[in-house]
């Protein structure tokens, strides 16, 4: 896959990968990985930026007015919903868990608006731990490629856990996302590109029908 991108287009970091670069911490990636949902990688790496570097710390954003949280995400989808959302998940954080990220599944799918994805997002990209989150783009490439046959996110992830070697978990749902988003695209995918196509079930079954 990576072959195949820097071939066509090098592609762009995503949005996680690119706070996980800058070492912005485990709570701005939490952050993040919220207010990325519906929304371009370009305008999440720009909130992000642009709120951290007015609220610092867990304990900032928890006592910030939400209309001078809105009017920093406005650029991004849902961002009355998602402004209150985030300041309701940082005041958990700091209350319970001393302004610290907790990098423990069950502890992070219990904050308001946490699901599984998200959760997983923050153990890959925050801690480095292993996980699979699957978004639209794992889901699609890996029904695609014929790794599963799975009809939701939730039924890929566990798939995927049971298929996967533990030790690649950590690099799937970067470089899924980026040959989603770049060549697997959801309509006209750009198979004649694509360098694993004759390994893909989607690309040999349109070919031979």
């Amino acid at each position: 896959m990576t072959r195949t991108m820097d071939a066509v287009k090098p592609p762009r970091m995503t949005a996680l990968r690119e706070l996980h670069e800058a070492e912005t911490g485990p709570f701005s990636i939490l952050v993040g990985t919220i207010l990325s949902a519906r929304t371009k990688d370009e305008s999440t790496t720009k909130v992000v930026k642009a709120l951290f570097s007015k609220y610092k710390t867990a304990r900032e954003l928890a006592n910030a007015k939400i209309k001078d949280v809105e009017k920093i995400i406005r650029p991004i989808g849902f961002y009355h919903v998602k402004s209150r959302r985030i300041i309701e998940v940082a005041k958990i954080i700091d209350s319970q868990y001393g302004g610290k990220v907790p990098d423990d599944l069950e502890k992070l799918v219990e904050l308001p608006g946490v699901g599984r994805k998200t959760a997983n997002c923050v153990l890959v990209y925050a801690f480095d731990k292993p996980a699979i989150p699957v978004d639209i783009h794992v889901h699609r490439i890996s029904n695609r490629l014929g790794l599963v046959s799975t009809k939701n996110p939730e039924e890929t992830e566990v798939a995927l856990m049971k298929k996967i070697p533990k030790k690649y978990w950590i690099t799937i749902n970067d470089t899924f996302v980026m040959y989603g988003q770049n060549i697997c695209k959801p309509i006209s995918p750009m198979c004649h590109v694509c360098q694993i196509r004759k390994n893909c079930k989607h690309y040999t079954t349109e070919n031979t029908a």
